[in-house]
């Protein structure tokens, strides 16, 4: 169930059977030829179709989050991480406060994943609530399928590449962009990644075969699935 569809009165009753929420958390940032809104797209999307047949609702996605490297690109957008963690701790005492009581965090971008170490200590104080954060895309049997479909698999590269993140009009690359080690930009200034990556992309290939992308995307709402229904 998608949050955004619903009324407070049809959450109310949810909420007499039920007390699970999904929050995706995406990201504004660079993606080479691909949507700046691929991590929330991505996020969203998968959370909504793995949510779909359980009846759990998924909140909006939080559209914006960590991701200070990519800040020489127009139109990135990023948060400190102060900023971060007290968007996230209310949005949890509001949802906590009409009674959810299990939540998953369906990540899209890898940036924002330092702030579960922090953020799980709102949770170490509230002995009634369990939490997941799930980073979609590496969780296991994603990972591994995108490993057997192609190992140069990076940022902005193929495997972002659904025809859901592309803008229309816009062509991708034909070939395969040599690879970064992405160490080298640890302490990078945003010029200076930049300057190193050029259009955004990480390396490999910009694009496969739909049908190839689909068959991630299926184990990937599987997978997701699997995690809220075990919350």
């Amino acid at each position: 169930m998608n949050l955004r569809e619903m009324n407070w009165m049809q959450v109310e009753a949810y909420l007499e059977e039920d007390d699970r929420i999904v929050v995706p958390l995406g990201s504004t940032e660079q993606h080479a030829y691909l949507s700046l809104f691929t991590d929330a797209i991505l996020a969203e999307r998968v959370a909504l179709e793995a949510c779909a047949p359980l009846g759990v609702p998924v909140c909006p996605v939080v559209p914006y989050g960590m991701t200070p490297r990519f800040l020489a690109y127009p139109g990135t957008i990023s948060l400190r991480s102060e900023t971060y963690l007290a968007l996230l701790e209310d949005l949890l005492a509001s949802l906590y406060g009409q009674g959810f009581r299990r939540f998953v965090f369906v990540n899209g971008h890898g940036g924002n994943t330092p702030i579960w170490s922090t953020l799980s200590l709102w949770f170490e104080e509230k002995h009634d609530c369990r939490a997941l954060f799930h980073d979609w895309w590496r969780s296991s049997e994603t990972w591994r399928l995108v490993m057997e479909t192609d190992p140069v698999a990076m940022h902005a590269s193929w495997m972002e590449n659904f025809p859901w993140t592309r803008i229309a009009g816009i062509a991708q690359p034909d070939g395969e962009k040599p690879a970064i080690k992405p160490e080298q930009l640890h302490d990078a200034t945003p010029e200076m990644v930049r300057d190193c990556l050029g259009d955004g992309n990480f390396g490999g290939r910009y694009e496969r075969a739909d049908a190839e992308m689909h068959a991630i995307w299926s184990v990937a709402v599987e997978e997701t699935r699997r995690i809220v229904a075990a919350v």
